[in-house]
């Protein structure tokens, strides 16, 4: 005769691990596109504004999300 721990409770500690795989993949997924969404909320908003593509520039800059080679390089592109 089979224990209480045997069989059964290796295929509940299977099924417990496959339950947290899945978890982790569609929270994973779920937040991939959560913060992607907010990222492009942020530069819509500044477009429907009518920021000019310099003051977007500058913003940008100015809250460190671009380096200082990298506003140099992008204003030259812009012409400004």
């Amino acid at each position: 005769m089979m224990s209480g721990f045997g069989l059964g409770g290796g295929m509940l500690f299977g099924g417990l691990l496959m339950l947290a795989f899945w978890v982790l993949i569609i929270g994973g997924a779920v937040w991939l596109v959560v913060t992607l969404a907010r990222g492009s909320q942020g530069q819509l908003r500044a477009i429907a504004s009518g920021q000019t593509p310099l003051a977007i520039l500058q913003t940008r800059y100015a809250k460190g999300e671009i380096t200082k080679e990298q506003f140099d390089q992008l204003r030259r592109d812009l012409g400004a």
